[in-house]
């Protein structure tokens, strides 16, 4: 997940605070996402997803694994 939420941050040249004031959380509640230390509730998730134009699955769904 840490990836999948980071990579597409980054792409848009957004902090961790950036992000979290734009979604009205904390900048540790960010870190704790992309350190799959926590998962975001529905609203927050919806509202992630949202703002990087994708879906719920596409950010924190199971992710796929390569070896098969």
């Amino acid at each position: 997940m840490s990836e999948r939420v980071r990579a597409p941050r980054e792409a848009r040249r957004l902090s961790q605070g950036a992000l979290a004031t734009h979604l009205e959380v904390s900048r540790q509640t960010i870190n704790s996402i992309e350190t799959q230390r926590y998962t975001p509730s529905l609203p927050l998730a919806l509202a992630m997803a949202r703002f990087f134009e994708t879906s719920v699955e596409q950010l924190f769904g199971p992710q796929e694994d390569p070896t098969t």
